[in-house]
């Protein structure tokens, strides 16, 4: 093999920044599940459902439009609010 040593990288790769982009949803979609609930509670479903939606379509519009990784862990955040809140309403 020439003396050449194969290094497998495989789950090497660490960092702080991907791993905030990859869990972002999830914290700000479980943060915003209890914020929904009392909003349910309050306001009914409806306006949760909509609030959900706008949080959603930004969301999405803020992560298309994207030219950092800074906006597009914000605009992650959003998602998961929008997720936090249309998961809360059955």
């Amino acid at each position: 093999m020439n003396g050449k040593r194969e290094v497998n990288n495989y789950c090497k790769f660490d960092s702080q920044l991907l791993t905030f982009f990859t869990s972002s949803l999830f914290i700000s979609g479980l943060v915003a599940t209890f914020l929904a609930s009392a909003v349910t509670r309050a306001c009914g479903r409806k306006a949760s459902i909509l609030i959900g939606g706008a949080a959603f379509t930004a969301g999405s519009a803020l992560g298309g439009a994207a030219q950092n990784i800074y906006t597009l862990i914000f605009s992650r955040l959003l998602l998961g609010i929008g997720f936090g809140f249309t998961n809360q309403v059955k």
